[in-house]
């Protein structure tokens, strides 16, 4: 997918006079650097200090080590997957080859290559994804708990083979921060788990190939930083990169300026990107673990390396790791909002570790549970690492003076995002026993002018039960390549909320680029502990209407009550409810009787619908998608989704009711 000039002027509409000054002098130093080529200072005496400390790899649950290596034995194999698609050449990678589409990257001059265009370079995340180099910590994970050298081995055969192929400011790897971030990060915790190596210093300290790669990339990630519109999750993968390679691969004359201008940046960065809630600000969950993953990772490094960090980017730390125990429901699942691409800060762990659970524990770790977290039964390997390096929060001067939630939050007003909970009814014929889950979303239309990874979902609903999907956000599927299913994913139509005039609440300029937004305000947000959960909001996304929302969540009933009103003129309207994969529908009119099976039980759940409305079921359908869900980046599978069609009347709203009683 190539950018037309339209959505040159649409981006450029959305940039203040600051950032496109800034982007106006990286464009020149672009231009500068296609000739100047600088090579590495002169490094005398390079050490690599930075290790874990004695006893931290003991302290590794025995099941997590297993998973771990069981991970690590399928690498040896050449097996992996990235976004649905499985490799098995990982033995010989070719660092271009994007395996979905068989096309390799164009090589040349990075800041000149057409990277978005899939037809001449490929899917880029599919290229990207393996040159963050997280098999590789995966594999040096394995070496340091097991000792056995293949792994070893195998990480420097694949370090030095990228190396020789990648030279700086050549070819796709070298165009996005988040990629060299995240890619120095993983080098930094590569050389720390080889210590135990006896080739461990000659890969890295005495490679005058390896230190020009460290450099380079510091250097890059000094002078292209994401600025003003694009200062979301980047901007912290970047700061956090630079300052963790700084600290511990200090070896330049630039380390200490790099070292503290990374750390005013995380910190500025990190403050931003999160509401004083602790919720992340892109409202994309996955976004939020991302963030979450990289300030953990970098105040490890901070700590590790003696360096003094501001007291907001700890406490950010905590709000937001607070945040996540409030969110999540009964199987630890935080919401599924906003865009979603699988990324990760740091991976040290094999497949089967769960990523929310695995961030909670670190929580515990670091700063401490609360009594109303929930538990956290999984086991990892990051955690003990982590909390190997990082100073516990107690420890710390200020911590006392934090004041952390008593109870539960379940309404996060600045976010707009409220979590409506209920015990359901046990037995079969009830549903079963299980925790009812609803999220209601009245909040921003995403982060910054462009809402990067926002989705067109206001006053959208999401409604598990006992942790299964009954009422799903489809989820985000992809994001270069396929138009068509981007807008789907993203679209009004692809979530539970109500689409008027065949259009989405906001308008889309492109796809990581809203031209306008919908504003939400939330109206009433009453989270008792028993009773009647309510929660109601508006939005004037679509002109001249008001689409205002009702949600009553009851515990005595176990059924969740949703109203929809719209003031304005007569309009088409779609009333769309995505059901989860694991739901069957059986649809008669204007009900629909809903079934699943969770741990071998079958559970069932009523769904009345708007008899106003024509309603009709859609099931993996491709010319226009509907009827689907995407569990992860570039995976999808049929769904059923309701839509019922007709037109507002400002004289008689639209009812929904989800009975969990058979």
């Amino acid at each position: 997918m190539t950018m037309s000039a339209l959505w040159y002027v649409r981006r450029l509409s959305r940039m203040g006079p600051r950032e496109v000054a800034g982007r106006a002098g990286d464009a020149v130093r672009r231009r500068r650097w296609r000739s100047a080529r600088p090579s590495c200072p002169a490094v005398r005496n390079a050490r690599f200090t930075s290790v874990l400390p004695a006893g931290a790899l003991g302290t590794v649950p025995p099941d997590a080590a297993k998973r771990l290596v069981a991970e690590a034995e399928r690498l040896m194999a050449g097996h992996v997957e990235f976004f649905g698609v499985v490799r098995d050449d990982l033995t010989e990678p070719d660092w271009w080859y994007d395996p979905r589409t068989g096309r390799h990257a164009p090589w040349g001059y990075a800041f000149g290559l057409p990277y978005r265009d899939e037809e001449v370079s490929g899917d880029i995340k599919q290229i990207w994804e393996l040159s963050r180099h997280q098999y590789l910590t995966v594999l040096a994970a394995a070496y340091a708990l097991t000792g056995d050298e293949r792994y070893a081995e195998r990480v420097a055969a694949h370090l030095r083979s990228w190396w020789a192929s990648n030279a700086p400011l050549r070819g796709v790897h070298w165009i996005s921060g988040i990629e060299l971030g995240i890619r120095v990060l993983s080098w930094v915790w590569i050389r720390r788990l080889l210590d135990g190596w006896p080739g461990a210093v000659a890969l890295f300290e005495d490679n005058p190939v390896a230190r020009h790669q460290i450099w380079h990339h510091q250097r890059w990630l000094a002078a292209f930083p994401s600025r003003g519109s694009s200062a979301n999750n980047h901007a912290v993968a970047e700061a956090a990169g630079q300052f963790a390679a700084a600290c511990a691969f200090g070896w330049f004359p630039s380390s200490e300026r790099w070292r503290a201008d990374a750390l005013r940046s995380l910190e500025r960065h990190l403050t931003h990107n999160t509401f004083r809630s602790g919720l992340n600000r892109e409202l994309a969950t996955e976004y939020h673990g991302l963030v979450l993953e990289l300030g953990l990772a970098a105040l490890a490094e901070a700590d590790a390396a003696g360096v003094q960090v501001p007291a907001p980017v700890r406490l950010v730390l905590l709000r937001m790791t607070d945040a996540l125990a409030a969110v999540v429901d009964t199987r630890l699942r935080p919401p599924r909002q906003g865009d979603a691409d699988d990324g990760h800060g740091l991976v040290v762990d094999g497949a089967g570790t769960d990523r929310w659970g695995s961030l909670l524990a670190t929580g515990d770790a670091v700063f401490g549970r609360l009594s109303w977290w929930p538990q956290t039964p999984g086991t990892d390997v990051r955690t003990p690492l982590l909390a190997a390096l990082i100073r516990p929060y107690a420890q710390h001067g200020t911590a006392a003076s934090v004041r952390r939630p008593a109870e539960r939050p379940a309404h996060f007003a600045d976010a707009g995002l409220t979590v409506l909970r209920a015990t359901g009814r046990s037995g079969p014929a009830a549903g079963g026993a299980g925790e009812i889950w609803c999220r209601c979303d009245g909040g921003p239309h995403g982060f910054l002018s462009i809402a990067a990874h926002a989705h067109a979902d206001a006053l959208s609903v999401e409604v598990r039960h006992d942790g299964v999907d009954v009422l799903a956000d489809p989820g985000t599927y992809c994001y270069h390549g396929q138009p068509a299913w981007r807008r789907y994913f993203r679209s009004t139509l692809g979530h539970n909320t109500l689409e008027l005039g065949g259009a989405d609440q906001s308008v889309s300029g492109g796809p990581f680029l809203w031209t306008r937004h919908a504003r939400s305000r939330v109206l009433v947000a009453d989270t008792p502990g028993d009773g009647v959960a309510r929660w109601g909001a508006e939005h004037r996304g679509y002109r001249r209407s008001v689409h205002r929302r009702r949600v009553e969540l009851s515990a005595a009933e176990a059924e969740l009550r949703v109203v929809d009103e719209v003031r304005g003129p007569r309009r088409a309207a779609r009333l769309a409810f995505h059901l989860g994969p694991a739901v069957a529908a059986d649809l008669t009119g204007s009900r629909a009787r809903l079934s699943w099976e969770r741990d071998g039980e079958e559970r069932f759940a009523v769904l009345d619908l708007p008899g106003q409305l024509r309603w009709r079921a859609h099931r993996g359908e491709s010319d226009p998608p509907l009827g689907w869900y995407s569990a992860g980046f570039g995976r999808k599978e049929p769904a059923t989704t309701l839509v019922g069609t007709g037109f507002t009347s400002e004289a008689e709203a639209f009812t929904t009711v989800l009975g969990f009683r058979g």
